[in-house]
């Protein structure tokens, strides 16, 4: 059934396709059967560039993937989200989607062919979707899979991080301002998005309403610059579609699946989500991490860096991400016991590193890494580590004794420290996710200088160990305390944990792997809800949370530290004048310090497995 308009409560029909295990004129006998559910703004019937495996490396499309589903015995619906394609109504990015999938349920749970279970699916904002509808307890869900995605809160990662916005959502909101049914219906407002330049918008910040490379597509652009303009964690953000961390108590009893990637801007989210869902409740909860980019899981590299063999999805599973899936939902609709899912230990996490360092036939880096198991998130032997920063560029163990110390910089918002790698998605043509060697190149934008080491820009500090004794591996919460100070009213501090390999042949000049990173806009020190500027030149201490990771800094490796204050264009930038945010007109160039001594003992947490220090 192809087509189905379902009415949701404000009377707006969204486009529904419906799969059945078998032909309609087969149901005489009254066949039920459980469904599994995708609400998508990406087209229900169009192609899915995660639906790929080792076998089958092409992008598969939302109907063969749920024709797939149905021949094993469920029913599958795919919806479009309100505004989009097939759908009614006006596409408000991500708002609407708790109440929709609310009513979308309840109409599932009201048909013929429905048994009374729902299980729900899909990858990115397919999870927003999800866990939007679960934080209202709809009727039949009985069990979700959560792929890269599904909002713990977009303030705290997603949308905003650390009090800065992620442009992510400019490159996203313009690629599909342009697949949108109203500029399909439209000719001029096509022949206005198809004639922007993204890179010469970012080169010229900044933006307003009207003024943006969003302004053909005015519904986008409001959401936009919505999104933007609203630096305070309140109501706004914790509303349902964009923060389930006030509404875990209602979501159902039921069986979580979590997957995700260290290189994917929805990290916390999913540690938030599995410590948030698992918390008080009976049914399992489960999380896997993997060492890849946004749902690219069949893949055994991540940029410039490859993690070996076992770091395919299909090579530690043992299935590909479909059968995985089924079997997923066989043990938790049809009580198929397979043994796939081992409620004793519901953590399973790529932990990177252990390779030799030498280059692959792609040219890429092998770091390697391998696949462990746990009973429970954090992991009850990695402790709370501190290295210190030290006068000189070091990294100690021990914490510094010596009287005042600090390094300074300038940070010049017309000439931002660029973004090379990390935890990026949908950031083409302007952002690339994943692990790189932090090295200034014309694929990254906004490079000046290509080949120079991103540690030897005037506006970064970086802080290094010697050469490791012994392997150390972490894996877990990483967090910067910082001493610091600006003689501006605000700045911001992004650190960066990167993985240095030693020169070898292959790479003469070593190789500095990006782990994890963090921001931090500094009006929100002390407090996501207040803003509260610096007083000029006065230092303060700060927190900045890098991403969860897992990695082993192997022997003869050093963990080095960087600090700067833009991180763009994966991060706005910050103006350094207190002026308010997606809303400032000038730009001063900020002087600031980072203190290491020891009444000021700025250091970084590492999570060390085993208390083992090299």
């Amino acid at each position: 059934m192809q087509d189905v308009m379902v009415t949701m409560r404000d009377g707006v029909h969204l486009a529904t396709d419906v799969y059945l295990p078998h032909a309609l004129s087969e149901r005489k006998s009254g066949g039920k059967w459980p469904v599994l559910l995708e609400r998508t703004p990406y087209n229900k019937q169009g192609l899915n560039r995660s639906e790929k495996s080792v076998e089958f490396p092409a992008a598969r499309s939302r109907a063969d993937i749920a024709r797939w589903f149905a021949r094993r015995g469920y029913v599958v619906v795919m919806q479009d989200c309100r505004g989009r394609y097939g759908s009614e109504g006006t596409f408000s990015k991500y708002l609407h989607e708790a109440e929709d999938g609310y009513d979308t349920m309840a109409w599932i749970v009201a048909q013929d062919w429905c048994d009374g279970q729902i299980g729900t699916f899909g990858v990115s904002y397919g999870s927003h979707t999800q866990i939007s509808a679960a934080c209202l307890n709809p009727p039949g869900l009985a069990c979700m899979f959560l792929d890269s995605g599904g909002f713990a809160s977009a303030y705290h990662g997603g949308i905003r991080r650390g009090g800065a916005f992620e442009l992510k959502q400019v490159t996203w909101a313009y690629k599909h301002a342009l697949l949108s049914p109203k500029t399909k219906a439209d000719p001029a407002r096509q022949k206005a998005l198809e004639n922007v330049v993204l890179g010469d918008w970012f080169h010229d910040m900044p933006w307003t309403p009207g003024h943006s490379p969003l302004s053909a597509a005015p519904e986008y652009e409001a959401y936009l610059f919505e999104q933007w303009q609203n630096g305070t964690y309140g109501p706004y953000w914790q509303r349902l579609g964009l923060s389930a961390l006030e509404h875990y108590s209602q979501v159902p009893d039921i069986p979580v699946m979590i997957l995700n990637s260290w290189y994917d801007p929805y990290v916390a989210t999913s540690v938030t989500n599995y410590l948030g869902l698992k918390e008080g409740r009976k049914s399992p909860t489960f999380m896997a991490m993997g060492p890849w980019t946004h749902g690219q899981r069949s893949f055994s590299f991540s940029g410039d860096v490859d993690f070996g063999a076992d770091a395919v999805f299909e090579n530690h599973f043992g299935m590909d991400y479909l059968n995985y899936r089924l079997a997923w939902f066989d043990h938790y609709l049809k009580g198929k016991r397979t043994g796939t899912f081992d409620e004793e230990n519901p953590v399973t996490l790529f932990v990177m590193g252990g390779g030799d360092s030498t280059a692959d036939n792609a040219g890429r880096l092998e770091h390697g890494g391998r696949w462990q198991s746990f009973s429970d998130w954090p992991l009850d032997d990695a402790k709370p580590t501190a290295l210190y920063l030290e006068r000189g560029g070091a990294l100690a163990w021990q914490a510094p004794k010596s009287g005042e110390a600090y390094v300074e910089y300038v940070y010049d918002p017309r000439q931002p420290t660029p973004t090379i790698g990390g935890a990026v998605t949908s950031g083409e043509p302007l952002m690339i996710g994943g692990a790189f060697d932090q090295r200034e190149s014309d694929m990254f934008f906004g490079c000046v200088a290509p080949g120079r080491a991103l540690k030897d820009r005037p506006d970064v500090i970086s802080f290094e160990t010697p050469p490791l004794a012994d392997d150390l591996t972490i894996a877990g919460p990483v967090q910067a305390r910082l001493w610091v100070s600006s003689d501006c009213v605000d700045t911001d501090f992004v650190v960066k944990l990167i993985d240095v390999h030693p020169a070898n042949a292959d790479f003469p000049d070593g190789f500095a792997m990006n782990i994890t990173d963090g921001i931090l806009r500094a009006r929100y020190r002390d407090s996501w809800e207040e803003a509260e500027l610096l007083e000029p030149s006065k230092v303060c201490e700060i927190s900045v949370e890098l991403f969860a990771t897992a990695n082993l800094f192997k022997k003869g490796h050093r963990v080095r530290i960087d600090i700067a204050s833009s991180n763009f264009p994966h991060f706005d930038i910050n103006p350094n004048t207190g002026e308010p945010e997606g809303a400032w007109t000038t730009t001063l160039r900020a002087r600031n310090k980072v203190f290491m001594d020891g009444k000021r003992p700025s250091h970084i947490i590492l999570p060390v497995v085993s208390g083992h220090k090299p």
